[in-house]
């Protein structure tokens, strides 16, 4: 019903993925979407050893017997030990799929090929999908200025961002930013995409082990409830509108040092914020598309909904068409 390239690819039944969410994408999580027929990375940049990422991919596998994959972030600081080491431990694992983001992947490219995996990189530019494109990537992720986490500097959204990529690329395009829907669904595939990337909606889950104060106040928030921070050291992220990240636009604002800033940005404080329900302390990636969240179901219930409503828009389409 909903096949395209990237199903094909990864072997899942529906283009959904739930984007990699650092602290959030826990073994539970995971295996749930993967077994809504979604596809779901454990972020290997939050297991401090070896013995903790293979703990974490069984985990998933006693959960759980469809495709998987693993999320390796390329920048220094999110990397816990050298890339080539965490590949090679996904490849003894027998994960198959691998998504890497961040950075150029091409000192890599070499031994995911030859390690079998399908890659995935994630980008926010269209020179970068193209680039990675030919380096002979299996799919490239793009997402647009309104998701959650981290967009490019150029602010471009993702209507079109997306349509621009598509048209650059031979791989298969995820495509994020702005998506939470089968509406938005079927806007991806009409523009290029071969599936779509929701981070922020999958949050809003009752699988997630965020706190519920965060997925209430997702529910409740509107897409002016997120901004985004780190703009004056290039590497810009949507957060939470709360009153660390004013306190951190305020710094930027009056010239504040990386080094200055530091404290302040740290993926430290949030990790505990996230179990602890506090939110007032920590920046929290949430894309505008908060604003289309009401609900907090069960991803197999989110899936359903998704691919229902996909397919009610396609039928309105054909008689419109």
């Amino acid at each position: 019903m909903l096949k395209t390239r990237l199903t094909e690819l990864l072997g899942i039944e529906y283009p959904v993925q739930c984007g990699t969410m650092q602290w959030l994408s826990r073994p539970p999580l995971v295996a749930a979407v993967a077994n809504a027929g979604g596809l779901a990375c454990l972020p290997a940049g939050t297991f401090p050893t070896k013995d903790d990422l293979v703990e974490a991919i069984n985990m998933t596998r006693d959960m759980t017997d469809k495709p998987f994959g693993v999320n390796v972030s390329l920048f220094p600081s999110l990397i816990p030990r050298p890339p080539k080491e965490i590949i090679e431990t996904v490849i003894a694992s027998g994960v198959k799929i691998l998504e890497t983001a961040g950075r150029n992947p091409e000192p890599y490219r070499e031994i995911i090929a030859e390690g079998g995996l399908i890659h995935i990189h994630k980008c926010a530019r269209v020179r970068d999908a193209v680039k990675v494109d030919q380096m002979g990537v299996d799919a490239v992720s793009i997402v647009g200025t309104e998701c959650g986490g981290h967009p490019s500097m150029e602010g471009v959204t993702s209507l079109v961002l997306i349509p621009q990529a598509a048209d650059a690329i031979r791989a298969p395009l995820i495509a994020g930013g702005g998506f939470s829907d089968g509406r938005t669904l079927v806007v991806a595939l009409a523009l290029g995409a071969e599936g779509v990337n929701m981070g922020t909606r999958f949050i809003s889950t009752r699988e997630c082990p965020a706190h519920h104060s965060f997925k209430e106040r997702i529910v409740d928030s509107k897409a002016t409830d997120t901004v985004l921070v780190m703009n004056s050291i290039g590497n810009p992220s949507r957060v939470m509108k709360n009153h660390w990240a004013e306190e951190v636009l305020e710094m930027e604002a009056n010239g504040a040092s990386l080094e200055e800033l530091g404290p302040m940005i740290t993926g430290k404080i949030s990790k505990t914020g996230w179990v602890e329900g506090n939110l007032d302390e920590g920046l929290y990636a949430s894309g505008q598309i908060v604003e289309r969240i009401s609900d907090i179901p069960s991803v197999s219930e989110l899936m359903k909904k998704i691919v229902d409503e996909a397919l009610a828009v396609k039928d309105k389409l054909n008689r419109i068409l």
